[in-house]
């Protein structure tokens, strides 16, 4: 009887617990939602008391159709979903392969490499920006137009900077050292090359820090202002976070841009969703391994 009371009363404070911390994570997510359905004047005189919480007063879809006239966010979609979607795949492929040689390849050098590529963690993105920038600015390219020397203003000069990601490196030899080498020496042993053992054995039991991967990763990309910003002039090839540069010209209209970011908002939430599951099973496997 006691134990099923403590048991009782360990629920009664456990979920009204995780409610409340809950609701402290969705409370900028409510009020950017909420926010975008009012005028801007209500917006700002709401902000100081809890209104700015509760769906009420003049809501209408009139700041989403004015920041999609003030900006071709469709366009900018479109890049930021293609610019992640190409650079997330691609980094998975070269990210994934580089960790497997690290982990199961015995090569000269394996260790010091592997150090340099962890300690590329505690460099900026700015410390590297200039150089970077002055690079790809005298790179050949073969595109469309013909053969060019640059590589501003273009779909690549975003993606194929960031395919390699150290991070994503040291997370995939991280999971790849827990599976058993016995799986592996029996797929050599029966003759298989490296390439077959990555694709597949190591690869189809990866699941789980892929998606980790994928998810980490995507968020890096739909949130990357500062490179765009530095590389690409022409509107045709912007994505979105350079898009709330539109919004703060002249009068900032607050309700537009809440607009705005709620709609650039949903696709990397969606995307989340999809993949929920499968990351908080890695999460959760990577604690029991620990």
């Amino acid at each position: 009887m006691k134990n099923s009371t403590n048991k009782m009363l360990n629920y009664g404070l456990r979920y009204p617990l995780l409610t409340l911390v809950a609701l402290v994570f969705l409370f900028p997510l409510i009020f950017m939602v909420v926010s975008s359905f009012k005028p801007s004047f209500q917006l700002l005189q709401d902000t100081s008391s809890l209104k700015a919480f509760v769906p009420y007063g003049d809501l209408s879809f009139r700041n989403y159709i004015n920041a999609y006239n003030r900006v071709p966010i469709g366009r900018f979609l479109f890049n930021s979903i293609l610019i992640t979607t190409v650079t997330v795949s691609l980094g998975l492929l070269v990210n994934s392969m580089a960790a497997f040689s690290f982990a199961f390849l015995r090569w000269k050098g394996r260790t010091i490499v592997l150090s340099v590529i962890i300690a590329t963690f505690i460099i900026p993105f700015e410390a590297i920006a200039i150089p970077l920038l002055l690079w790809v600015n005298k790179l050949p390219w073969l595109g469309l137009d013909g053969f060019t020397i640059g590589w501003l203003n273009s779909y690549h000069v975003q993606i194929i900077p960031w395919m390699a990601h150290g991070f994503q490196i040291f997370l995939f030899y991280q999971f790849f050292k827990e599976i058993p080498r016995d799986l592996v020496e029996a797929a050599r042993v029966d003759g298989a090359g490296w390439f077959k053992v990555y694709s597949r054995i190591i690869i189809p039991l990866s699941g789980p820090v892929i998606a980790t991967a994928s998810i980490l990763r995507a968020l890096d990309m739909w949130n990357q202002y500062l490179w765009p910003k530095i590389v690409v002039q022409s509107e045709a090839f912007r994505p979105v976070m350079v898009g709330l540069q539109y919004f703060f010209q002249l009068n900032t209209a607050w309700g537009e841009v809440m607009a705005y970011l709620t709609t650039i908002t949903v696709p990397i939430i969606i995307f989340y969703l999809l993949l929920q599951r499968v990351f908080i099973e890695s999460i959760a496997s990577t604690g029991i391994k620990g």
